[in-house]
């Protein structure tokens, strides 16, 4: 106790620094405002906009920014602190060019309802519409991305917008929110007064459920004899895998978990099926489509788990828990709705919640596939294969590191072969399937918890479209584990025109990307390669043991598909199984 006195007074005195009540420029108040709301770190890239922002910076031993190397690198490394942490990451670019920059990391983190708080330096107030240097109506383009967006035309409203963007971002379904901040607003002055009211008319997220529709989905359990539950990344964000954890124990009924919600439950629990969808497991897919009750507790429907929409789930009664009312109905016709915050339904559902006493036989049914149809490759002993790197990563790191991803193949075998049994050590564009995303949010969710393993895996397409922060891992000795699985072609692409075009491989072919060793060696990263299970174990091993930064090149069967895989236009249990 003793041991934590002198951090907890320094915190004290660091806070009542920042709350000093004195006439500072808008700038000042933005940073003091940013540390008054918790703010450990901020990524950002500096542009004239934003020079009297980034001036208030200087010599401010307070404030921790990170300069990335793109716009596009800050806000996924926000957006992977974000998700690590459960805290809300947060982002500065300039005004035009740095703006727009962050439109695909803004929209990343709308899709996938991660709480993200986006600052933006906009032109003075008096230039704005006139189309003056390195102008754009960034609260206009992002409308559609944004939970919320502010232009800050008055110095004094700048405490109060950040405090409420901050709870808007972290509160109900969560998302990014945007503060315009033009350049005349951060230098003018004014007496500080931090606001720590929230007077939001019309913004007030329904957290508690209906009693009586938890009593529907209660008697709905006793009645079932097919029951699913399928799991998503509300779970994880709401903080509710300890009620989920209970609540599929008490009521023993089968559970299927989103490619956002993987980490929500133990993948090690007999009841967990895997991954449902276009790459889920069999078990997860047929079972959905026997099902006679669906549980949805904090997922979307996305048309990557629900397939042929007509088809869906076709003999199964529909709950879906949410806490946005607006999911529930829009895809799936839903027969008990139930409005609210996963982890406060959780709550107070458990304790009513019955055994599935009818689903004797369906649990015996589950366990069967689970046995007969495994996730399986045909290996090999001459060529790398990408599914037994991911194999060798889980068993080497015992499922226990935070785990990020790019887009594409090498996403769905990580999805598929790394078995995470805790909350936030998946991390993945799941909505938007953004490439560039995986390399910036590993070093977000480094920054988060900097004494985790983080493992970064991408594939040789993702990973040039985000090399460039090699250099900050260097400078800042950020210790991610990259893995690049270079098979020479944008693979997933690769897949889709093999099977479904009738194999016309249109402008996939990487064979000319650089040579990922030497280009990590030149940013200043230790760069490794392997194209043997001898050389990959060898290399692993050598990464593992080194303290700082390190990227290894796994090279890997070009023609290696994902299997299971799902066609669009095809119910989730017509699926295509592969060679093995």
């Amino acid at each position: 106790m003793s041991a934590q006195t002198p951090e907890v007074r320094s915190t004290e005195q660091l806070r009542e620094k920042w709350l000093k009540p004195e006439v500072i420029t808008g700038s000042e108040i933005l940073l003091r405002s940013l540390l008054l709301e918790g703010v450990e770190c901020v990524f950002g890239y500096p542009g004239g906009a934003v020079l009297y922002i980034y001036d208030a910076m200087y010599g401010f031993e307070d404030f921790n920014h990170v300069l990335t190397r793109h716009e596009q690198g800050a806000i996924h490394a926000a957006d992977g602190y974000a998700r690590a942490s459960g805290k809300v990451g947060v982002c500065i670019a300039t005004s035009g060019p740095g703006a727009t920059n962050l439109v695909t990391g803004i929209a990343t983190a709308y899709m996938d309802s991660v709480p993200l708080v986006v600052i933006t330096g906009n032109v003075a107030t008096t230039l704005i519409g006139t189309d003056a240097f390195q102008e754009a109506d960034i609260t206009g383009i992002t409308m559609p991305i944004t939970k919320h967006s502010y232009l800050v035309r008055d110095v004094k409203d700048l405490p109060r917008v950040i405090h409420e963007a901050f709870h808007i971002a972290s509160t109900g379904r969560k998302g990014p929110v945007l503060i315009d901040v033009p350049k005349d607003v951060s230098a003018a002055t004014t007496l500080f007064q931090p606001d720590d009211r929230i007077q939001l008319r019309g913004y007030n997220p329904r957290t508690v459920p209906n009693k009586l529709q938890l009593d529907k989905l209660a008697r709905a359990i006793e009645e079932a004899e097919r029951p699913m539950i399928l799991a998503g990344g509300g779970v994880i964000y709401s903080g509710a895998h300890e009620g989920l954890y209970e609540f599929v124990n008490k009521s023993g009924i089968p559970i299927t978990t989103t490619l956002l919600g993987l980490g929500a439950f133990p993948s090690g629990h007999d009841l967990w099926t895997g991954m449902p969808g276009m790459h889920g497991t069999y078990t997860s897919n047929h079972g959905i489509q026997q099902s006679d009750l669906l549980i949805n507790i904090g997922a979307r429907f996305d048309d990557r788990v629900t397939g042929k929409l007509d088809g869906f789930a076709p003999h199964a009664k529909i709950v879906h828990i949410d806490i946005d009312p607006a999911e529930i109905g829009k895809n799936v016709p839903t027969d008990i709705p139930i409005v609210g915050d996963v982890k406060t339904v959780l709550e107070m559902l458990n304790p009513i919640v019955p055994y599935a006493a009818k689903a004797d036989a369906w649990r015996d049914q589950i366990s069967k596939w689970k046995a007969e149809y495994p996730f399986r490759y045909v290996d090999s002993e001459t060529v790398l294969k990408p599914q037994w790197v991911i194999e060798m990563l889980n068993d080497t790191t015992k499922g226990e590191a935070i785990v990020t991803t790019d887009v594409g193949q090498h996403q769905m075998w990580a999805a598929q072969y790394y078995k995470f049994s805790q909350p936030r050590s998946w991390i993945t564009s799941g909505g938007l399937g953004t490439m560039g995303f995986g390399f910036p949010s590993a070093i977000g969710a480094q920054m988060a918890h900097p004494d985790r393993l983080v493992i970064s895996i991408n594939g040789d397409g993702g990973m040039q479209m985000c090399s460039q922060e090699l250099a900050i891992c260097a400078i800042n000795n950020i210790p991610v584990k990259i893995v690049v699985i270079n098979n020479q072609v944008l693979g997933m692409v690769r897949q889709w025109q093999e099977l479904i075009y009738d194999n016309r491989y249109s402008h996939i072919d990487l064979a000319g990307s650089p040579d990922f060793v030497k280009l990590a060696e030149a940013y200043g990263v230790k760069g490794l390669r392997a194209a043997t299970k001898e050389e990959a174990q060898r290399a692993w091993a050598e990464a593992l043991e080194t303290p700082g930064p390190v990227l290894v090149e796994f090279v890997v069967e070009k023609g290696e598909n994902v299997y299971p895989m799902v066609t669009q236009g095809s119910t989730i249990d017509q699926m295509l199984m592969g060679d093995a």
